[in-house]
């Protein structure tokens, strides 16, 4: 299937590795020119010379951290001069630190939120205006099943996807009208450096070896298995479709099945 986006600008935040790699490298490989950042610059330039060797596209990266509006507004401008408006946005940022309520200290909270929730919306800030004068754009932010079902010892996370849960569906109904769609993907268990960090984190608390934890999250999973960045990344790939044009303000779970709730 073409997804008709060819030759879109599309900007990735943190896409040097992890869920943030694969969808860059799937938007890549359906021929859009691909903007990536990351906070280390040899490692995000490393990563957009893969990217553009194995799908034949043009990617181009840049250092940036999410968690300063600075370094976000110059990431912006470097892709205007760069590559053009961005037209697709997938908005990504590193976890805050694990922690639950007891273990987690007060000036961690505004420090999650500005990583996980403010981060997107000045990046949509950015870029809408540019979206609405060509009547078309695709915004994908990349938060958690968490919204949907917190996960224990990962109060800061919760919290800050869970607001961003909720911008993203506000906005999705203003801007629907314009052409331009909103979506979250949720991730459930991946193969990524979050993962290892939190199979670490729970392997201290309960006394297990890593191995042990990773069995048990592989085993808990209807697959049995976790879940690779390139297949989230395909999601990503198909709702920044010309095909998914009458999707908006969802909530899509790319889980292996491990949320077992109804809606």
């Amino acid at each position: 299937m073409d997804f008709g986006i060819a030759g879109k600008v599309a900007l990735v935040t943190a896409a040097s590795r992890g869920l943030g790699r694969g969808c860059a490298a799937q938007l890549a490989a359906e021929g859009c020119r691909v903007a990536i950042c990351a906070r280390d610059e040899k490692t995000v330039k490393k990563a957009a010379e893969e990217i553009a060797d194995q799908s034949g596209s043009q990617v181009m990266g840049w250092t940036a951290d999410m968690i300063r509006t600075d370094t976000i507004d110059s990431l912006l401008d470097s892709v205007r001069q760069s590559l053009g408006e961005p037209e697709i946005l997938v908005t990504n940022a590193g976890g805050p630190p694990p922690g639950n309520f007891a273990t987690t200290p007060l000036d961690q909270y505004e420090k999650a939120l500005h990583l996980n929730l403010m981060s997107a919306v000045h990046l949509i800030h950015g870029v809408v205006p540019a979206m609405q004068a060509k009547g078309w754009g695709r915004i994908i932010a990349i938060t958690s099943i968490s919204v949907k079902q917190p996960i224990d010892s990962l109060l800061l996370s919760n919290m800050a996807r869970a607001g961003l849960t909720g911008f993203l569906k506000t906005i999705a109904t203003e801007l629907a009208p314009q052409g331009i769609t909103v979506n979250a993907l949720l991730p459930g268990t991946h193969k990524t450096s979050r993962i290892e960090q939190l199979v670490q984190h729970r392997a201290a608390q309960e006394k297990k070896t890593p191995e042990e934890i990773l069995a048990q999250m592989m085993s808990a999973n209807p697959t049995h298995s976790i879940g690779d960045p390139s297949d989230f990344g395909a999601a990503a790939a198909f709702l920044a479709s010309v095909q998914a044009r009458y999707i908006t303000g969802q909530n899509l779970l790319v889980d292996g099945g491990n949320y077992r709730g109804l809606l």
